[in-house]
């Protein structure tokens, strides 16, 4: 092979290489969104959440003692406030079930919003019941679409239906991916995180729910400063949601849609 032949093939190899590299090495970033529940019931251990370096954002539930001090010193630390909803199987003052009727939903549910000041949207606590109901759901996401607040289905159960009905009206929007704490030691949390980092870079964003347990707060102090460093972003969940465009991960649905 004369060097005409040898410089061709050297070329050849450099290509083959280049292109094998750039589908090894995506340029896509990959984004996740934080967000706390259950706060609301205990001020010095939620404060921690509010010392989390980043956009986390704080789902209170209505019927604790300290919803709407709490909402207010979230607000002031530049955190998003969300409602955290109780829905069946949940109890309590607040709680929807399936039979009540839709006055009395729109009741619990003005009523949970007096509660909790300064709420951006509404996530569902508990719910495997209530986020099947449809004629509920699609009722709920008309009523946030005329409030201008958007919605997140927590997805307790794998029979909702409320990110697909919220879709339907193009209510903003947005689903769960990764809970990070069912199993409450840390080493389960950190995997857990590990998990949601590994989707984020499969599908580009990833949804973590976490609640303000020790182990949790431990974790998410010592790892969150980590992830820029290992190319992922923090963001809001209003920047996620814009992200998503209300589209369905590959979890939640097909062809963005959801199921």
């Amino acid at each position: 092979m004369g060097l005409r032949g040898i410089l061709c093939l050297l070329c050849c190899l450099a290509s083959v290489v280049h292109a094998t590299l750039a589908q090894a090495s995506p340029t896509h970033k990959a984004y996740l969104s934080l967000i706390i529940d259950d706060l609301g019931q205990n001020l010095p251990r939620d404060r921690r959440v509010l010392s989390l370096p980043g956009p986390v954002t704080t789902a209170i539930m209505p019927d604790t003692p300290h919803a709407a001090e709490f909402a207010r010193e979230a607000h002031r630390a530049g955190k998003i406030v969300i409602l955290h909803m109780p829905m069946d199987p949940a109890t309590g003052p607040f709680a929807w079930h399936p039979e009540l009727p839709i006055e009395a939903l729109q009741s619990r549910l003005d009523a949970a919003f007096k509660a909790v000041p300064y709420t951006a949207g509404i996530n569902n606590h508990m719910g495997s019941r209530m986020t099947a109901q449809r004629p509920a759901m699609a009722w709920l996401m008309a009523e946030l679409q005329r409030r201008h607040k958007f919605f997140l289905d927590s997805r307790t159960s794998a029979q909702t239906v409320a990110a697909a009905e919220a879709q339907k009206i193009g209510l903003a929007s947005l689903s769960r991916d990764v809970f990070l704490d069912d199993v409450r030691t840390e080493a389960a949390i950190l995997d857990q995180l590990q998990t949601a980092i590994s989707l984020a870079r499969k599908q580009g964003s990833a949804v973590m729910i976490g609640h303000p347990y020790p182990q949790t707060l431990a974790v998410l102090e010592r790892e969150l400063p980590r992830l820029k460093a290992q190319g992922v972003e923090w963001i809001d969940i209003k920047s996620m949601i814009s992200l998503r465009s209300n589209q369905a991960m590959a979890g939640h649905g097909k062809d963005g849609r959801y199921r």
